[in-house]
């Protein structure tokens, strides 16, 4: 319905409606392809794209609301679905709570039952402007991975440190943070240089951590900034064609992120970690509340390993971000990480 993003303007002389909550399904075929719905010409903002779903019904839960809209728009039934991101956002008369699921199985054959045009494409290929603006943070979760790998220090082998990155990414990870600390500049060079070689052959992005990479970052897929680099910046450093990531351990560092228009962010610590078993942790509980403030997506990380994805998905998370957790084992994935752990 026209007003499922909450872009239908009330009566004029009648008060804004409150936040109005849609469930939204981000549906995925075998080809990792996602389904997209496009607006009448005739209703507001017709022409534009969209994902499919609607209102959340008085007594309805997301997951309800969106098994319902799924039914009556695309004539299917749900078999298996998770929470992807919840993205709040303002339009000029109201706000709008969109709870977002991906959906990855399925009962009945896709069509447009109340006569919209739809369309399969890869999520790289989602053009931003031709959305609705509400849409343009799930647009960003539909790209990422479910796990998002980061480095130990590289230490003086460089070329065993990159034999452990390249099995890690021939396992099936394509979303990579450079973690260096200590190292000269022409051998961290050299290290980006080959590091950005490997994530390339495996159609995965290389992110440089900002406490050495800003100066480089340009030569990678992106940058991933430190607490401290984030809370210093003043605008985006990179345009669009980089992804911009953030360490994040508090809600004022998530607005900072927010107001940066930062790709993806980091939350944690939520578990402890071996080298700081007596750090303060945010636990699950912390870890959701902060996450329901995120307009952004957010990796749960401290402690955590594949098998803490589902507890990190119910609690609104992308993943999760690991640095032992990925490095230290290889795990093979069945059909990459954007199917890592789906229930069967």
């Amino acid at each position: 319905p026209e007003s499922a993003r909450g872009d239908r303007k009330p009566p004029e002389g009648t008060a804004p409606d409150p936040t109005v909550a849609i469930a939204v399904g981000v549906l995925y075929n075998d080809r990792d392809e996602v389904l997209i719905a496009q607006r009448p010409k005739g209703r507001h903002q017709g022409g534009l794209w969209e994902f499919p779903g609607g209102k959340v019904e008085p007594g309805e839960d997301g997951r309800t609301a969106l098994r319902r809209e799924l039914r009556e728009e695309l004539g299917i039934e749900i078999t298996i679905a998770r929470p992807l991101i919840r993205v709040r956002y303002r339009y000029a008369d109201r706000a709008v709570l969109l709870d977002c699921w991906r959906v990855s199985h399925w009962e009945g054959a896709v069509h447009g039952r109340e006569g919209q045009r739809i369309a399969w494409a890869r999520p790289e290929a989602l053009d931003e402007r031709r959305f609705l603006p509400a849409d343009k943070a799930i647009i960003t979760a539909a790209r990422l991975p479910a796990l998002y790998l980061i480095s130990p220090d590289p230490g003086p082998d460089l070329d065993a440190f990159l034999a452990t990155l390249d099995a890690r990414l021939g396992a099936g990870l394509r979303l990579f943070q450079l973690r260096c600390r200590e190292i000269p500049l022409p051998r961290y060079r050299v290290l980006v240089r080959e590091a950005r070689a490997l994530c390339e052959r495996y159609g995965a992005r290389l992110l440089l951590n900002s406490a050495l990479g800003q100066a480089l970052a340009a030569e990678a897929h992106g940058l991933h900034l430190t607490s401290t680099d984030l809370l210093t910046l003043k605008r985006r450093s990179l345009g669009r064609d980089w992804l911009i990531a953030a360490s994040c351990h508090d809600a004022r560092e998530i607005e900072q992120a927010a107001r940066l228009a930062l790709d993806f962010i980091v939350l944690g610590p939520v578990l402890p970690t071996p080298t700081h078993p007596d750090a303060p942790t945010l636990g699950w509980a912390g870890f959701t509340a902060l996450v329901r403030r995120a307009p952004l997506p957010t990796y749960a990380l401290g402690g955590l390993n594949p098998a803490h994805l589902p507890l990190a998905w119910n609690a609104g998370a992308q993943g999760i971000a690991a640095i032992r957790g990925l490095w230290d084992e290889i795990v093979a994935f069945d059909g990459g990480p954007s199917r890592v752990a789906d229930p069967r």
